[in-house]
């Protein structure tokens, strides 16, 4: 793909989920910085405490792994809306919540919102939001894969009520019914790049096409399910290809992202720009990505790339 040596921030991507051929791929591609959101794992936690090692891994391991591979990890940390509707669950998930949100790296609350929009989705939604004005932090929002327009509509007008600054939400999983609501709103349309579903790459180019790209941002998702983690450049290369400046395509595929999550003061262009040093030598607890005798790989990266 030609994405003119840009480079770009993933500000949505499950890497736990992946593989470190992902993370090679995600850096030869121009890949420099993601963000993970704390997410479903496929299956219900039974636990509180299986939420804690989660979140343990988002700020330790995965942050360590991604380094390993030249790329600057930062996540959300949030009761996602699925299990919400675990009430003993969601209780011990939101005592644990504060003692996450301020670690190093943690550029928001999130992701969070609606899934069925039931009264326990919609309580601990609230409590989330006042949880993110407490701090000061930005708030990544899940909008519902059913009765997506509505979910959407709903989950502004929350934060509204709540007093939360539209300026510092990313609405995520837009499509072409809910974008220029959350536009016209002053909230960040974040939009997720899947092969069939969500939001296509060619469906993105006209979006960019007719809206432009100010408070726009596009992501992968990237999980366990079937997903691209390279939808980013893809879609910046397709852009590209089909006529969109190459200023436009910054502003969706990086400057966006890093102007509303840097809002958490937790994340500067200097974390990759001044840092691109690969190190396998390097261990976590005592642990390391390397297998098998493997020789680690040392490398200072090129800052040969287009900002």
């Amino acid at each position: 793909m030609d994405t003119q040596n840009l480079i770009f921030i993933d500000p949505h991507i499950h890497c736990i989920s992946r593989i470190t051929d992902d993370y090679e791929a995600l850096r030869a591609n121009g890949v420099v910085a993601v963000i993970e959101p704390a997410f479903w794992l496929g299956q219900p936690r039974t636990e509180a405490g299986s939420y804690k090692d989660y979140l343990s891994m988002l700020v330790g391991w995965e942050r360590f792994r991604a380094s390993q591979f030249g790329i600057k990890h930062y996540c959300t940390v949030g009761l996602n809306s699925k299990e919400a509707n675990n009430e003993y669950l969601a209780e011990g998930v939101m005592e644990l919540l504060p003692l996450f949100a301020t670690k190093e790296g943690v550029v928001g609350i999130g992701e969070i919102g609606y899934d069925d929009q039931t009264p326990l989705e919609d309580k601990y939604y609230r409590l989330q939001l006042e949880l993110a004005k407490e701090l000061d932090l930005p708030v990544q929002i899940h909008t519902p894969h059913r009765d997506k327009k509505a979910g959407t509509g709903r989950s502004m007008d929350v934060c509204i009520e709540h007093g939360i600054d539209p300026s510092k939400v990313i609405v995520d999983h837009n499509n072409e019914e809910t974008v220029k609501e959350v536009l016209d709103r002053g909230f960040w349309a974040a939009f997720s790049i899947y092969p069939s579903t969500k939001m296509g790459n060619e469906r993105m180019v006209e979006i960019v096409k007719k809206y432009g790209s100010e408070h726009i941002m596009i992501n992968s998702a990237a999980d366990w399910g079937i997903s691209d983690p390279l939808a980013v450049p893809k879609t910046a290369a397709l852009m590209l290809e089909r006529g969109i400046s190459i200023e436009q395509v910054k502003d969706v595929t990086y400057n966006n992202a890093l102007a509303a999550f840097g809002q958490s003061g937790q994340m500067k262009e200097e974390d990759w720009l001044q840092d691109t040093n690969i190190d396998q030598r390097e261990r976590f607890n005592g642990n390391s990505v390397l297998r098998g005798g493997r020789d680690p790989r040392v490398e200072k990266l090129s800052n040969n790339i287009i900002r």
